[in-house]
């Protein structure tokens, strides 16, 4: 015959008075009730004191993850700013060496050029020998002689024209030595005036030698 359930008999009385009602919290009073030990307390602040200790390497440790990643971030961010600011600067560059460049050939080049045909000039004047002139062939030498030093004279305006040097002034610091192949970017650079001169300078030589030879060669057909 079942008896009737007493929940109290399961239960220790003893055990329930002396249980903590929070276990993870320290209790003033010891089991019995009765006050905690010096040694109890000594423990107890000890055990506070290295979580602190540890609680504090632990932000430590954060603070230096922290300002590593910081570092690193600032150097990312100088790397793409340098690195953009010296595409800019290195393409920039390359294209005005590149101008600079063929410009600097082009002139070279027209440079060559004008010191071979003043060579050419000069070799012709001086191979001018006027002792070996005879009666006879005075008049036609002397076209000769005239021709080639007007056309050493023509040579030389218009390497002064192209070559500023030449004349004793300074080349343009933007485009030194540079002329423009048919010299218009230069003649504007002089005033209209000067551009008569020199025009009457490159021609009267010109009509000059083609009278003196009609007059040489109308005084040797008289002589014959």
């Amino acid at each position: 015959m079942a008896s009737d359930y007493d929940p109290a008999e399961f239960v220790d009385g003893d055990f329930q008075a002396h249980k903590s009602p929070n276990p993870g919290t320290f209790s003033a009073s010891s089991p019995g009730g009765r006050a905690p030990s010096r040694d109890e307390v000594d423990t107890k602040v000890a055990q506070a004191q290295q979580r602190l200790a540890d609680l504090k390497r632990a932000q430590e440790d954060l603070e230096r993850e922290r300002a590593s990643l910081e570092e690193t971030r600032r150097r990312q961010m100088e790397f793409q700013t340098g690195r953009e600011e010296m595409i800019q600067n290195l393409t920039r560059g390359l294209g005005l060496l590149e101008q600079a460049e063929f410009n600097s050939r082009r002139d070279a080049e027209q440079m060559a050029k004008a010191l071979t045909e003043l060579r050419a000039a000069l070799a012709q004047i001086q191979a001018i020998r006027e002792d070996t002139w005879t009666k006879d062939s005075f008049p036609v030498e002397l076209t000769r002689a005239l021709t080639a030093l007007e056309n050493a004279r023509m040579e030389w305006n218009s390497s002064r024209l192209k070559f500023p040097v030449l004349s004793g002034e300074p080349p343009h610091p933007s485009s030194p030595t540079s002329a423009d192949p048919k010299g218009s970017h230069l003649l504007t650079q002089y005033p209209f005036i000067d551009l008569c001169r020199v025009g009457f300078a490159l021609t009267w030589p010109l009509a000059l030698v083609a009278l003196m030879a009609f007059i040489t060669l109308l005084v040797f057909l008289g002589r014959r």
